[in-house]
């Protein structure tokens, strides 16, 4: 995997101006439609934590389905979804955050983890760390011990590290 991560690179393109002017979106559209580096981005994101505990993986929507669902396949653990409001049929707990563009609501459902639980927390890309910290503060409320973050990408300019506190970070390209 010594070549891993400027191949990763390569299969991300820069959208300038997307959603709003002055932001450049890394668009990971074409890594995703290549079956090698969506493999090689799995691996590179769930490899950190092969030797740990972790019983459950939760992804944020949307881009965290796509790699939680793998990582969680790969790590041989559960997956647990947490969704935009009223997605979600039963109880849930919810939590309002700022994006680097604006706010959003995420919400999961009470019952999804419980306590005592290991989960590994995960979303293609870390930037002002707003929607990772409301992911945080849910899972918290539940009683699970979140064992770390993984993100594929890490806007590191944006401090959004900062936000997650004592959540130990991985991430696999840094911008």
């Amino acid at each position: 995997m010594s070549d891993a991560i400027p191949t990763l690179r390569g299969l991300i393109r820069d959208i300038p101006d997307f959603p709003k002017p002055g932001i450049i979106f890394k668009d990971i559209t074409p890594l995703l439609g290549d079956p090698a580096g969506l493999a090689m981005a799995v691996e590179v994101m769930a490899n950190p934590f092969r030797k740990d505990r972790v019983d459950l993986v939760i992804g944020a929507e949307s881009r965290g389905f796509i790699f939680g669902t793998a990582i969680a396949q790969s790590l041989s653990c559960g997956f647990v979804p947490i969704r935009k409001p009223g997605k979600l049929p039963g109880e849930t707990h919810r939590a309002e955050y700022e994006l680097e563009y604006g706010k959003d609501v995420l919400e999961m459902h009470v019952d999804a983890v419980r306590p005592g639980q290991r989960v590994l927390m995960v979303d293609d890309l870390l930037a002002t760390g707003g929607t990772m910290s409301a992911c945080i503060e849910m899972v918290r409320r539940t009683g699970a011990t979140i064992a770390a973050a993984t993100f594929l990408i890490e806007l590191e300019f944006l401090d959004g590290r900062k936000r997650l506190g004592e959540v130990p970070v991985h991430s696999a390209i840094r911008y």
